[in-house]
C-alpha cells in the first residue's frame, strides 16, 4: 500500500511514525494529488529534489485547512524513515532554507531530547526570511523564530509536538551542557583584545621612567652656554611686546572716535528726520485748513446761486402780473358799464383796493431785489 509505513522503520515514541500527525490531518494528505503523484514511491535520495523545491513553509492553509506540500513532505518522511545523517545534512544546510525548516521539524517529532537541543540551538544565529502558508495568505517570518517557536511550543504547524523537556533539567542530569552563544565568544575575543591593549600600555609605562632621569642629566650641561643668547631673545620679545601694545591701543583709540563720530553724525541725521516729519505735519495741517476754506467758499456759492435764481423766478412773475393788468381793468370796465352806477360805485371801490395792493406788492418786490443785491455785493467783498 501506498500509505503504509516502511516495514524497516522502528517505532518512535512507542508508536508508528505516521501516527505522530493526527489522523484528520493526516487522510486530508492522503487525499491530495501532490501525496498520490509526486510522493508516491519516493526515497530519501529523491526526496532531496522535492525538499528544494519548495518556496513556504506551513502546515494547512484556507478555509478548508488543505495541507501544504512542506507538511505531506514531512509525513513521507515519517513514513520512509530516513538516516540520521540525513537529517543532519538537511539541518545544516546553508543554501536551501526551507530544507533546513524540513530536518529541523522531523528532528524535533522524533529525536531525542538532548539531540534536539544540541543541533537546533545553533540555528538561532540564521535570520534568514522565510514565508508561511497560514489561513490568510503568505506571512513573513525567520528561521530563528522558527526554531523558537519549535523548542518552546507544544502546537507548530497544526501538530501536537512531543513533549520536551526543559534544557535546566537536562542540564541538571548531565545530559548536555551549558548553552554557548556566539555573542560569548565575541566578548572573550574582545576581552582578550582588551587584556593585550592593557599589557602594552603598562610595559609603556614601565619603559618611561627609564628615559626621564637620561633627559634631566642632558638638559643642565646646554642650559649654561644659550644662558646670554635666551637673554637677549627674552629682551628683544620684551620690546616687540610692548611697542605691539601702543599699537593697539592706537588702534582702540581711533576706533572709538570713529564711533563716536557716526554717533554724533547719526543723531544730527535722526534730528533732520525729526524736522522733516514736523514739517510735513504742518503742511498737512495748512492744506486740511485750506480745503475747509474752499468747501466753505463752494457752499456759499451754491447759497448765492440759489438766492438769485429765486429772485429771477420773483421778476418774471412781477412781469407776468404787470402784463395781465391791463386786460383784467379792461374785463371790469365792461361789467360795471352794463350793472349800472352801482356798480360804477362797487367797482371803484375794488380798482382803489387793487391798485394799493399792486402798489404795495411793487415795493416789498423792489425792496427783496434790493436785499438781493446787498448780499451778492457782500459776497463779493468776501
Amino acid at each position: 500500500m501506498a500509505n503504509t509505513t516502511d516495514p524497516l522503520a522502528s517505532n518512535v515514541h512507542g508508536t508508528n511514525p505516521q501516527y505522530l500527525i493526527e489522523k484528520i490531518l493526516r487522510l486530508r494528505i492522503y487525499e491530495t494529488l501532490y501525496w498520490k503523484e509526486q510522493c508516491f514511491g519516493l526515497s530519501a535520495e529523491a526526496l532531496v529534489d522535492k525538499a528544494m523545491e519548495l518556496d513556504h513553509y506551513g502546515g494547512t492553509w484556507g478555509p478548508t485547512k488543505k495541507p501544504t506540500k512542506f507538511i505531506t513532505l514531512i509525513l513521507k518522511m515519517l513514513q520512509i524513515q530516513p538516516d540520521m545523517e540525513i537529517i543532519e545534512e538537511f539541518i545544516q544546510n546553508q543554501d536551501y532554507k526551507y530544507v533546513s525548516l524540513l530536518g529541523a521539524v522531523y528532528l524535533r517529532l522524533t529525536g531525542r531530547p538532548p539531540d534536539i537541543y544540541k543541533m537546533l540551538e545553533p540555528l538561532y544565529n540564521d535570520y534568514r526570511r522565510v514565508r508561511r502558508k497560514a489561513d490568510k495568505g503568505f506571512t513573513f517570518s525567520h528561521v530563528d523564530e522558527v526554531i523558537d517557536e519549535l523548542l518552546h511550543s507544544d502546537y507548530c504547524l497544526d501538530i501536537a509536538l512531543p513533549h520536551l523537556p526543559k534544557r535546566t533539567q537536562l542540564e541538571g542530569a548531565g545530559l548536555i551542557g551549558p548553552r554557548i552563544s556566539l555573542l560569548e565568544e565575541e566578548v572573550d575575543l574582545l576581552e582578550a583584545i582588551e587584556a593585550e591593549q592593557a599589557a602594552e600600555e603598562a610595559a609603556k609605562a614601565a619603559a618611561a621612567p627609564k628615559v626621564a632621569p637620561a633627559l634631566k642629566e642632558a638638559e643642565p650641561s646646554s642650559a649654561h652656554p644659550r644662558s646670554s643668547s635666551d637673554s637677549g631673545r627674552h629682551a628683544d620679545r620684551e620690546r616687540g611686546r610692548d611697542t605691539s601694545d601702543d599699537r593697539d591701543r592706537d588702534r582702540v583709540r581711533d576706533r572709538d572716535r570713529d564711533d563716536r563720530r557716526r554717533g554724533d553724525h547719526g543723531d544730527s541725521r535722526r534730528e533732520g528726520r525729526d524736522d522733516h516729519r514736523g514739517r510735513d505735519s504742518r503742511d498737512s495741517f495748512s492744506d486740511r485748513s485750506r480745503d475747509r476754506d474752499r468747501d466753505r467758499d463752494d457752499r456759499r456759492g451754491r447759497d448765492d446761486r440759489d438766492r438769485r435764481s429765486d429772485d429771477r423766478s420773483r421778476d418774471r412773475d412781477r412781469d407776468r402780473d404787470r402784463r395781465d393788468a391791463p386786460s383784467r381793468d379792461h374785463r371790469s370796465s365792461s361789467s360795471s358799464s352794463s350793472s349800472g352806477s352801482r356798480g360804477d360805485d362797487t367797482s371803484r371801490r375794488s380798482k382803489v383796493p387793487r391798485e394799493d395792493k399792486d402798489g404795495d406788492k411793487e415795493k416789498k418786490e423792489g425792496g427783496g431785489g434790493d436785499a438781493a443785491t446787498e448780499i451778492a455785493e457782500m459776497n463779493k467783498l468776501r
